[in-house]
């Protein structure tokens, strides 16, 4: 019997890109500032053996600061300014994480890593529930179609109500499917009820939280005995939810519920059972036109982030490469979408954090880190040259509201401050504008949060040796602008036209009631919006 001419052809190598490919699993972290986001990717590769002793945020007890926030000024303030990716192996399943800022000045770097993930942990504060980025990022994610696992953090300290922080899930519409459920009340956490097999696991917490916590493992008649109320208010609380549904959590309708406490190493194995048992492996992604491209089909990928000064000795750069399908080989000749020209991928690394080692393979699901790779961009896709060529979605871009007119301090470090200014624009750090009002020696600085202006100033004077002088610009809005409002702009107070490096030509304005002027003033005025994949 012979195969349909249109049936894809199954191949040895291809059945293997299949095999590892189920193995993967891609997820971020995701939540608002201060929920607990790095402890947690710190907690993950401790309990996956990744690390051998778990650091802190702040440095605490003598503990050595988190893997995923490297950056010095991460360290030093103690939130997360960039997202770092980590690969680690569990029990045979091969999850590539990814921690991300949680404060609403970075969200580009966050929204662009949400393109590279097939799930994500929502994590929540236990004191504090639902807050308002936590709600922008989970807008993103039903948008893209990303399943939730949700995990209440800080158990151990006082907090709201089990069945109070599930009901604000649900009024987003997101039923909570209980995995975990804590016995007692937040503050007095005295473990968790697995409900899949009503056993019940205490904790004994180790010293500094640096190391995994013991656990005692009890059958629920065990747990009864020594705790009845608490015990038996978990079992019936955690049965008001109903089980978990794998369809309604692909759907995204419904999520995994877990609760613990990150610092204290307290749930997370469980979250990684869950991670590795009910998050989605890598499966077809669509390109540009919307046609699906099977993990199976020969080599491909797409750059969702540039990163620079990882290597203090070098000095380098590395995109981050989602590997979409194929198989990824170290060396491998592929195609540059955007230009057509072939790329060598000769420097390829896997990353942990700031930690790098050469990798020789790697699948769909799997972040690659290409090593000096000036001619990639964010939002770029390779592709083998073997197989038919694809294009995968641009990457949005963003809408700044804020601006500020950056010159060297010393002209004598010009050509340092031009190239510092070329590298953060690559990296997506800030958006870059040029008027020729102010000319090229003057680039215009626009971003989403004024905190991506202080990023950008610190890595210029540590990391190019060009210290940056700032003006904050009395702008707040940029739309798109024709020729036509070019023309009809000319000289109006209050409005620069600048342009993109790509040739887009923009019109900042003071704000939106200055826009509503002068479209009464000028009714064939367009000034369009910026689209960009954000709610």
């Amino acid at each position: 019997m012979t195969a349909s001419p249109s049936a894809p052809v199954v191949t040895a190598a291809s059945a293997a890109v299949d095999v590892e490919a189920a193995r993967r699993r891609s997820i971020a972290v995701i939540s608002h500032p201060d929920a607990g986001k790095s402890t947690l990717t710190e907690a993950l590769a401790l309990h996956a053996r990744a690390i051998t002793e778990a650091g802190a945020v702040h440095g605490k007890a003598g503990r050595a600061g988190v893997v995923s926030d490297w950056l010095e000024m991460e360290q030093e303030r103690g939130i997360s300014i960039t997202s770092a990716a980590l690969q680690f192996t569990f029990h045979d399943v091969v999850i590539n994480l990814v921690d991300t800022p949680g404060h609403a000045d970075f969200s580009e770097d966050t929204y662009r890593v949400l393109t590279a993930v097939d799930a994500a942990i929502m994590l929540l504060d236990a004191a504090k529930g639902l807050e308002p980025q936590t709600l922008k990022l989970f807008a993103v994610c039903r948008r893209r179609g990303i399943p939730i696992i949700a995990f209440i953090n800080k158990w151990d300290r006082p907090g709201r109500e089990a069945l109070e922080l599930c009901d604000e899930l649900e009024q987003i519409g997101l039923h909570p499917a209980p995995i975990t459920w804590p016995i007692g009340e937040a503050g007095n956490f005295q473990g968790l009820l697995d409900c899949r097999t009503d056993e019940v696991i205490v904790y004994q917490r180790a010293p500094g939280g640096s190391h995994l916590a013991t656990e005692e493992h009890l059958d629920l008649d065990e747990a009864r005995r020594r705790s009845p109320i608490d015990v038996q208010d978990a079992v019936e609380s955690s049965a008001l939810l109903g089980a978990f549904d794998v369809d309604a959590f692909v759907a995204g309708t419904s999520c995994p519920l877990l609760f613990g406490a990150a610092l204290s190493n307290i749930g997370v194995r469980q979250l990684l059972d869950v991670i590795g048992e009910l998050a989605p492996a890598p499966s077809a992604r669509p390109d540009v036109a919307g046609d699906p491209r099977a993990v199976a089909a020969p080599f491909s990928g797409f750059v969702f982030k540039m990163q620079a000064g990882m290597d203090r000795n070098h000095r380098d750069h590395v995109a981050f490469l989602r590997v979409c399908s194929g198989q990824f080989e170290r060396g491998m000749i592929v195609t540059h979408a955007p230009s057509g020209r072939a790329f060598a991928t000769k420097y390829a690394l896997s990353v942990f954090g700031r930690d790098r080692e050469t990798v020789e393979v790697a699948y769909p699901g799997d972040i690659v880190g290409l090593v000096n790779a000036g001619a990639l961009a964010v939002g770029d896709t390779v592709y083998s040259p073997d197989g038919p060529s694809v294009q995968f979605p641009p990457m949005p871009i963003f809408a700044p509201e804020h601006f500020i007119a950056a010159r060297v301090r010393d002209p004598g470090r010009s050509k340092q401050f031009r190239r510092g200014i070329a590298q953060l624009e690559q990296e997506g750090v800030v958006q870059v504008l040029v008027s020729d009002l102010r000319g090229n020696a003057a680039p215009i600085l626009a971003a989403v949060g004024p905190l991506q202006f202080e990023v950008a100033a610190y890595r210029m004077e540590h990391e190019f040796n060009a210290v940056m002088r700032s003006e904050r610009l009395a702008l707040s809005l940029a739309r798109l602008a024709t020729p036509e409002d070019v023309a009809m702009l000319a000289g109006t107070h209050g409005v620069e036209i600048v342009r993109r490096t790509d040739g887009t030509t923009l019109a900042l304005l003071t704000d939106v009631w200055r826009l509503r002027s002068l479209q009464r003033a000028h009714p064939t005025l367009v000034l369009a919006p910026l689209l960009a994949d954000v709610p």
